[in-house]
């Protein structure tokens, strides 16, 4: 489950923790589960994830690719001005 794009989708572009957003998550998750399939999500921080799992998902990615490499270019442009 992605939520940023489910946020997205839903009208609420930019907030993930949208109300709607976390219902339409708990919904699919409710789906998946019924399945017997194993969820996962993309966590909005480290105590996300950490609620994610205390939640049953299965697997749960913390951060995106744009945004540890921006935060790395950020750490080494810091690094070099500093």
């Amino acid at each position: 489950i992605g939520p940023a794009d489910l946020a997205a989708s839903l009208g609420h572009l930019g907030n993930p923790r949208h109300t709607q957003v976390q219902e339409a998550i708990a919904y699919a998750k409710s789906r998946i589960d019924a399945a017997k399939k194993p969820t996962g999500i993309f966590a909005l921080s480290t105590d996300d994830a950490r609620a994610r799992e205390a939640l049953g998902f299965r697997f749960i990615s913390v951060g995106t690719d744009i945004g540890v490499l921006s935060h790395g270019a950020r750490a080494l442009l810091a690094a070099v001005k500093g």
